[in-house]
């Protein structure tokens, strides 16, 4: 007897490949960042001229946000909240079109396609909102509300690349200041209320310890403080120096206690979770530095900006994509001497980044060892893992 021909595929009938978010958009990230920073490499060195949408700095820093971190954070996501509602969540032809529109967004935006035209930034600004849709829908359907706190941070995502996309048309580059400034600061708190939600529980189970339990005024302070930020930067709020660096300042110390209290010492034989740990410790030394500029201690604004967005940001994405993608494929939660290394690289590309080129007079030759650690980290990060992602779970569950 034939099948209604609106009925979905089964878990058998969709390819392994695109039967959860994960699965597409943690190899899509790891691959874009790599061909992002060789292309920036270049740049920087002169050994290409490359044009693209917006110009090489703005692309560069739209890209590493907007191309890289949102498909990490869509794989993420996506695949999170299955486990969240116990409703299936995106695959078969609907992720391949989202991948789809990723995609087409990067392309649109590397070759400079119909330059001059709204169209390209449109399609790029598109992504974030159907992510968001396609996460409310089962949140919603389930009566999982708490969860939809992801909806406006995504939303607001979007805003922030609205704004950049703005300085590309209005040739006002204070626009890009203003949205990429504002999407690392949303990154950031998503960094943070992940991290409060699942890293005391990796602990415990990584390392069969007792999980820590959160202090409610702790989880407020930490979170209230970067919401405020979030808001300044979003919204365009001008404050005194002073008080951003008190704001920076309280929201340092909250998120190092905070990490503190997690005990990173317990971990240190299990990489799967010290890299989690070692990304986290970024977020406060990075709200740290922030805290320092607005003070005139530290000039470069570049110095925080990286440490958040190389040593947290990176170093976060690479070790939750290391995780999720074992729990996910039914393997076994352990990782292995080349995921190890791959962790080792992400730290050694942080400290090159900013130690490197805070204390060189060139920055040249620090950037292009932190760009090719980098590119080693997430390679490996392939090697290891596409073949996993692209075959079905080894237990036989769906997903």
């Amino acid at each position: 007897m034939l099948k209604k021909i609106s009925s979905p595929p089964t878990e058998e009938e969709t390819i392994p490949a695109l039967r959860l978010g994960f699965r597409v958009f943690f190899p899509a990230a790891a691959s874009f960042g790599i061909i992002a920073l060789i292309t920036w490499a270049g740049v920087i060195t002169q050994t290409w001229s490359f044009e693209p949408y917006g110009g090489s700095y703005w692309w560069h820093a739209h890209e590493m946000l907007f191309g890289f971190v949102t498909a990490a954070i869509a794989g993420f996501l996506l695949t999170a909240v299955q486990s969240w509602t116990g409703l299936p969540s995106i695959k078969g032809l609907r992720l391949f079109l989202l991948l789809a529109l990723w995609l087409s967004a990067r392309v649109l935006l590397f070759f400079n396609i119909d330059s001059g035209s709204w169209w390209p930034g449109i399609i790029d600004i598109a992504f974030l909102p159907a992510v968001a849709v396609f996460l409310a829908t089962p949140i919603i359907r389930a009566g999982k509300y708490r969860n939809l706190l992801f909806v406006p941070i995504l939303l607001l995502m979007s805003l922030s690349n609205v704004y950049m996309h703005s300085a590309v048309h209005t040739n006002d580059p204070e626009w890009l200041t203003i949205g990429s400034h504002a999407m690392v600061m949303l990154i950031t708190t998503l960094m943070c209320i992940l991290g409060g939600r699942v890293f005391p529980m990796f602990t415990a189970n990584g390392t069969q310890t007792e999980k820590v339990l959160p202090l409610p005024k702790l989880e407020i302070l930490s979170l209230s403080v970067m919401a405020i930020i979030v808001a300044i930067f979003i919204f365009v709020i001008a404050l005194p120096k002073t008080i951003m660096a008190s704001l920076f300042l309280i929201a340092a110390l909250a998120h190092f206690y905070r990490w503190a209290r997690w005990r990173f010492w317990v971990t240190l034989k299990t990489p799967l979770v010290w890299s989690l740990h070692l990304a986290y410790l970024c977020i406060p030394l990075g709200l740290l530095l922030f805290s320092f500029h607005y003070m005139g201690f530290v000039t470069a604004f570049s110095l925080p900006m990286h440490t958040v967005t190389v040593g947290a940001m990176g170093g976060m994405i690479l070790a939750m994509m290391s995780r999720v993608s074992l729990g996910h494929t039914g393997q076994i939660l352990r990782t292995s001497p080349l995921i190890t290394s791959a962790f080792v690289l992400m730290a050694l590309a942080l400290l090159f980044r900013t130690l490197g080129t805070a204390v060189s007079g060139d920055d040249t030759p620090s950037l292009l060892i932190s760009a090719a650690l980098w590119c080693g980290a997430y390679g490996l990060f392939l090697i290891k893992y596409l073949p996993l992602l692209t075959r079905a779970r080894a237990d036989g569950h769906p997903g």
